[in-house]
């Protein structure tokens, strides 16, 4: 790892590999460690979350089990109907066989929240009480996600003069944005925010409150993110937005709605029992 200095440019040298297994020659590397290490942490939070709330934290393993197969078939399945649907034509297998080059956030958090609803109606519990929950643990995950993208040196900027530019030198030597850098220090900081709301408010927060906001915050950032990234692939240079930017968008819209709901859906119900008291007769004396 070399963190020397051309002139005002970082130089970026880093191997994705940390070790290969003996006699499996396999190589270990940075990206999948830290998936694991976003699983890992984020499954102990949610067994302190249960806790704190008085639920059943052997639940806990089963969301676990849950999240870690939607997110990864969502993520999969995402990267080619957003970026490259051919290839469930052309060679569908490569989608379902290793190395499973191509992993989409977007559809990552599409399949979490489908898997969501299942969970939720086999442990009953409210389906938006569990998704408040997940994201705080989710914007942690999606730090760990884009450091492993920095160690792979995937999903890089465009050039730029900056003095904090990255130079890949497994791609050129061209100074550029750290861009999926950015995104990992507004994810963990986005993953302290929730995590603060939710311990200063747990006991009385509605349900809905920490999702608005973890979907308007974070969709909002990777929207204005996607300006200093590259193109995934080819055919988003003729779109006005790239397709990480379009699909932000819908997920945004949602984060509004859903935090307005949260936050105006009890109202009726107080107006009507305050009215209910004002306008019931005082008892007649015996």
């Amino acid at each position: 790892m070399d963190f020397s200095f051309l002139f005002a440019y970082i130089i970026w040298n880093v191997d994705s590999d940390i070790f290969t297994i003996p006699f499996l020659n396999h190589p270990v590397k940075w990206y999948g460690v830290s998936w694991a290490l976003g699983l890992l942490i984020g499954q102990q939070l949610m067994y302190y979350i249960y806790r704190k709330e008085g639920k059943f934290s052997k639940d806990v393993d089963t969301l676990t089990l849950y999240i870690l197969l939607a997110a990864f078939l969502g993520a999969r399945l995402g990267h080619f109907i957003f970026y490259d649907p051919s290839m469930f034509i052309t060679d569908p297998l490569f989608i379902l066989l290793p190395p499973y080059a191509g992993l989409a956030s977007h559809g990552a958090a599409i399949g979490t929240l489908i898997a969501l609803y299942f969970f939720a109606r086999k442990t009953n519990v409210k389906y938006l009480w569990i998704v408040d929950r997940l994201v705080i643990v989710s914007a942690l995950a999606g730090c760990f996600i884009r450091l492993g993208n920095l160690m792979n040196s995937e999903v890089i900027g465009l050039p730029t003069e900056l003095p904090w530019g990255f130079i890949f030198t497994s791609i050129d030597n061209t100074p550029r944005h750290p861009a999926q850098l950015y995104e990992a220090i507004y994810c963990f900081f986005l993953f302290v925010f929730l995590f603060w709301y939710w311990y200063q408010n747990r006991s009385s927060i509605n349900n809905g409150t920490l999702t608005g906001w973890f979907l308007i915050i974070l969709f909002t950032l990777r929207f204005i993110d996607e300006f200093f990234k590259i193109d995934q692939e080819a055919f988003e240079a003729d779109l006005l937005l790239n397709m990480g930017q379009i699909l932000s968008i819908p997920f945004v819209i949602a984060g509004i709605f859903i935090l307005l709901w949260s936050r105006y859906k009890n109202q009726p119900h107080a107006d009507m029992e305050t009215a209910t008291l004002k306008e019931s007769p005082e008892p007649e004396s015996i």
